[in-house]
């Protein structure tokens, strides 16, 4: 039975992937970081565990108990992540390194504690990015840097593995439903108090935050279309799914820089004086 640890199961995207690979009959190992949502993945019948990926004792937990399980991880999925929302300047660096640090970081040190497991087991590494590192929009350049970031390791990492026979995958979602743009959009009443510069535009800033949903495939939907791909025998390097997962990267690719951030600065009311 083929094995695969996933983080950051709590709902959207990560549920759903512990849903699909379970029913295909893999051995599911499903992590995250509130004791409720472990509890809750434990009565839905999947190994559960706590883990939060920006705390290196409870990843350093995670490699002990599969190493006494004596578990062959055949996939990690690198899933754990947020969305941070808002404008750059009222996030302030603080934000900034918390953006870096769950989404970034959290993923190398979760991929290097358990390197050892899928050594052993020639296994893949599945880094979740999204199409917002390829299309940097305001509001949300926090959020579009940390996936940015994961893109530039992933094809650093995927060199630097490959010798160890570990191969590694990167999968840019676009529009899947998730609740990560319902947490991002709690925190705009906080990063965008009354006496922000920005406060005028706090409806555009919503927007933003709620575009991710806007006729956003089915968690459920996406999952199967992945763990379709990760049990082919050949796997494309980088997989983008999701509505504009292809469209999006697309326009960025083609739409010369200035004419892409008027037009971005006209749909998030940017292009006045504030």
């Amino acid at each position: 039975m083929p094995s695969v640890l996933i983080s950051g199961c709590s709902s959207g995207i990560g549920r759903a992937l512990a849903e699909a690979f379970k029913g295909a009959g893999w051995q599911v190992f499903a992590s995250a970081p509130k004791t409720a949502d472990v509890t809750a993945l434990e009565q839905a019948g999947f190994t559960a565990m706590p883990l939060n990926v920006t705390d290196e004792q409870s990843i350093a937990a995670v490699f002990t108990r599969l190493q006494a399980e004596k578990v062959t991880l055949d996939v990690l999925i690198n899933n754990a992540g947020y969305a941070q929302m808002g404008p750059l300047l009222d996030i302030g660096s603080q934000g900034i390194l918390e953006q870096m640090h769950t989404n970034v970081a959290g993923l190398i040190g979760l991929t290097r504690a358990l390197f050892p497991l899928l050594r052993q087991s020639r296994g893949l590494v599945v880094n979740i990015s999204s199409v917002s590192g390829v299309l940097v929009t305001p509001f949300a350049g926090a959020y579009c840097a940390s996936k940015a970031a994961v893109h530039a390791l992933s094809i650093a990492l995927r060199m630097e593995l490959a010798p160890f026979g570990v191969s590694l995958m990167e999968v840019q979602p676009g529009a899947v439903t998730s609740q990560i743009s319902v947490n991002a959009a709690r925190q705009v009443e906080r990063l965008v108090p009354p006496h922000s510069l920005w406060s005028p535009l706090r409806s555009a800033i919503t927007a933003r935050v709620q575009a991710s949903q806007q006729f956003a495939q089915p968690a459920d939907v996406f999952a199967c279309q992945l763990l379709a791909v990760i049990q082919r025998k050949r796997r494309p390097r980088l997989l983008r799914l999701g509505k504009g997962g292809w469209t999006l990267p697309l326009m960025a690719h083609l739409l010369p820089q200035a004419l892409l951030e008027r037009l971005l600065k006209r749909r998030f009311g940017l292009h006045r004086p504030l």
